[in-house]
């Protein structure tokens, strides 16, 4: 297995990308607090560069590289978050970027990887279609590969949020974020344990993609499911370096329903007046649900991307 970063690497990570990255803010709403019976610090990573805590770890991996391999580009493959964030990230270096994109990816992600300048790769929607494609356009391009999500380097980078919370937030109690492939919910793992090894941590994953939950229950890796969740960002099969981070920092896993999500997409929308994805609405939509696990805490929540087609809300009233 890769071996994963440490919090030395996610220290160095914060120090390599703070010339590139925007150090997001922090915000509060007393109505949300009352809602959940906790205190909420909302950790506004959908106000980063590219619209989501990914450009932290796509960046880190970018900067990372030796001019050598940075002249020979980067490759992945994405639904759009990641794809976007290595596309910029690979900008502000000068080099190119090959991004892999599954046929059903939301158009404006494809408008932004594009507008970034990478060049797009289409392939079937399927995990193992995508990393097929994107080895294939490595072995043609000579590019480097970053993985959306078991890069160490990319984890390090993503760990960079937590970092930044803990910063500027006194005696958390909890920290919660969304999970899909685990760069996100691993890297905030480590850094969090580091720095309160008493923090209780948890995930939020949709229902109709509960892999992740699903691989802690059984003890195993599990790959199986096919997902069914309007949260795209989410719909990655948890990485196996991930899931031993998450075990390892002892993270509970709490499946929502998209239900719950939409509810507390709108609640985000109306009380802090933030417009978040589907996939970053469900930390607070996991909160609302398992009050149990959070009331009279104060609790940490990455809100992890921004990044909201237009069309949903044609779709879907909110």
């Amino acid at each position: 297995m890769t071996t994963a970063p440490d919090f030395a690497a996610i220290e160095a990570a914060a120090a390599r990308i703070a010339p590139h990255a925007q150090r997001t803010p922090v915000l509060r709403s007393r109505s949300l607090d009352a809602l959940a019976g906790a205190q909420l610090f909302f950790k506004c990573e959908h106000l980063q560069r590219a619209g989501a805590f990914k450009f932290r770890g796509a960046c880190n991996a970018v900067w990372s590289l030796d001019d050598e391999e940075a002249r020979r580009g980067v490759v992945t493959h994405s639904s759009g978050n990641h794809g976007a964030a290595l596309a910029l990230a690979a900008r502000t270096r000068g080099v190119a970027a090959h991004v892999v994109v599954p046929e059903d990816a939301v158009k404006t992600k494809l408008d932004a990887i594009a507008a970034y300048g990478a060049t797009l790769h289409a392939c079937a929607p399927t995990t193992r279609a995508r990393e097929q494609a994107a080895a294939q356009v490595q072995a043609r391009t000579g590019a480097i590969l970053v993985h959306p999500y078991t890069d160490p380097r990319v984890i390090a980078g993503q760990g960079t949020a937590a970092l930044e919370l803990f910063d500027e937030v006194d005696l958390l109690d909890v920290v919660i974020t969304p999970v899909g492939g685990g760069g996100l919910a691993s890297g905030s793992a480590i850094a969090a344990r580091a720095i309160n090894p008493g923090v209780a941590l948890f995930a939020a994953e949709p229902a109709g993609a509960a892999d992740a939950y699903e691989s802690l229950r059984r003890g195993e890796r599990v790959t199986d499911i096919q997902s069914d969740t309007m949260c795209d960002g989410l719909r990655a099969t948890i990485g196996a370096i991930n899931l031993d981070l998450l075990r390892r920092h002892a993270v509970e896993v709490l499946p929502v329903a998209d239900s719950d999500t939409l509810a507390a997409m709108k609640l985000l929308w109306q009380r802090l007046k933030q417009l978040v994805e589907p996939s970053s609405a469900t930390v607070l939509a996991a909160v609302l649900a398992h009050p149990g696990r959070f009331a009279g805490r104060r609790v940490g929540v990455i809100l992890s991307g921004g990044n909201v087609d237009p069309g949903f809300f044609c779709q879907r009233s909110l």
